[in-house]
């Protein structure tokens, strides 16, 4: 053993808070703590050096059976080091080190044959590249790659894709009228289907949820959007999340998030609208329900496309709010009353 003797062991030292190395040689852990203190500059009282790779206190006799050249972190009197995960900790609360990162990520991926490996460094040059905060067409043409001239900022094209889709959602519920035989219910559904889509417009078509400028956004200020988890789920398990803001290439993957309904919308809502107008008047309709479930957050979360679940929710329409209170019913009879005697 190299302390008994008195032959020096030759390791790699840094502090906590620099990445910078330096090589040391020390036949014991008392003479490292001295030569480390004066080469870091840190005060020697209360200091000791833990394993870099996972946070393991060096002791007098753990230091003999190190390795040549093994990697320590000095630190001070109250300072703890868990392993490399606080280096990791470290890179995600600052920036300084971007320009290095992308540099060393781009070097490593030329020559890097492992796919597992590329795709890792991939997805870490993607977030690093991140310019999510340019906003302007003219700031970030590569972004705009593909999207119609009359788009001169991120946010207007990503309310127009989220109003695309619920214009989608409209559409399909307009498309069932062609499945009612009787002429009477088809009346009644098209007057429902008119009055939702005349309180979609109302509300611009909800393309409020995918801007960052908007207050009912689903997204951060920046335009980070988080998976909502599948529909029987609170949160996402996984933890998907991402900045369509910050490049072409993420813009286009969001496109694969989906809008799901809980509830769902073809096998369950539409159906049960139809079902409740078969014997009652579209007036009867509690349209502030179904225009809920239809189109907003009330029924809508964002998922990863991993968390879509497409089979069958099994999830059922409230039977109580279908149909508007009868309190409410009569109130519109006579608002329609007020009105045809104004117009005498």
């Amino acid at each position: 053993m190299f302390g008994l003797f008195g032959k020096n062991k030759p390791v790699k030292i840094r502090s906590r808070n620099e990445n910078k190395k330096y090589g040391v040689a020390a036949k014991d852990v008392k003479e490292l703590l001295e030569k480390g203190c004066k080469l870091l500059q840190l005060p020697s009282p209360g200091a000791h050096v833990c394993l870099y790779s996972d946070g393991t206190t060096v002791t007098e006799e753990f230091f003999q059976t190190l390795p040549d050249h093994t990697e320590l972190v000095l630190l001070c009197r109250d300072q703890t080091w868990s392993g490399v995960v606080c280096d990791i900790g470290q890179l995600l609360k600052t920036d300084r080190y971007a320009d290095g990162l992308i540099e060393a990520a781009r070097g490593l991926l030329s020559d890097e044959k492992s796919p597992q490996r590329r795709k890792i460094l991939t997805d870490l040059l993607l977030n690093l590249e991140d310019r999510s905060e340019l906003e302007r067409r003219e700031e970030h043409e590569e972004w705009f790659k593909g999207v119609d001239a009359r788009f001169k900022t991120k946010s207007a094209y990503m309310k127009f894709n989220c109003e695309g889709r619920m214009r989608g959602y409209m559409k399909e519920v307009h498309g069932a009228t062609k499945t009612i035989q009787k002429a009477k219910v088809r009346e009644e559904f098209l007057k429902t289907s008119k009055s939702l889509s005349e309180m979609l417009k109302t509300a611009k078509n909800n393309g409020c949820y995918f801007d960052r400028t908007e207050k009912e956004r689903l997204c951060t200020r920046e335009g980070w959007f988080t998976c909502q988890g599948s529909y029987e789920q609170k949160v996402c398990q996984s933890l998907h999340s991402i900045n369509p803001y910050g490049s072409r290439e993420s813009r286009i993957v969001f496109s694969t998030w989906n809008l799901d309904h809980r509830i769902e919308k073809k096998r369950t809502i539409i159906p049960a609208l139809l079902e409740a107008l078969q014997n009652r008047k579209s007036s009867d309709i509690n349209l502030n329900y179904f225009y809920g479930l239809l189109f907003t957050r009330e029924n809508l979360k964002l998922v990863h496309i991993v968390c879509h679940k497409k089979g069958a929710h099994n999830l059922l329409c409230d039977a109580k709010k279908i149909f508007r209170k009868a309190s409410d019913t009569n109130k519109a009879k006579q608002n329609v009353k007020e009105k045809k005697r104004r117009l005498v």
